[in-house]
């Protein structure tokens, strides 16, 4: 098996970082809309959703920054600093934007569903 020196390190700083920003996020996204499903705000399939992406986005975003401190503390590090942070930002907007293209294909569907009721009639 082959050794991963970002994977198979425990002391690494990011990739810690990125599991303490998706615990994070998990926690406070899972109780956020645990209170919206509780008050009918919401469906459970809706809360989970938004649970999955706002975790993602905290563990990038966690990441990045952890990753881009770590940078501007070394000399000759900011440009490292501006790369890392730039890849942060381009992950939490991926995933907004996966997120809106999967709520797009939904509601395509669900209206073609509707056209076929509609011509069953």
């Amino acid at each position: 098996m082959k050794y991963h020196p970002l994977v198979d390190n425990a002391d690494n700083p990011v990739l810690r970082s990125v599991i303490t920003g998706a615990i994070a996020s998990a926690v406070a996204s899972g109780t956020v809309n645990m209170r919206k499903v509780k008050n009918e705000e919401i469906s459970k399939a809706e809360a989970v959703k938004e649970v999955v992406k706002r975790t993602s986005q905290g563990a990038i975003a966690t990441g990045a920054a952890v990753a881009t401190a770590g940078y501007l503390t070394q000399k000759g590090g900011f440009f490292k600093a501006l790369t890392a942070i730039s890849i942060g930002v381009a992950g939490v907007y991926a995933v907004e934007v996966l997120d809106e293209k999967l709520q797009d294909k939904e509601a395509l569907v669900c209206c073609e569903n509707e056209n076929l009721i509609e011509e069953e009639k």
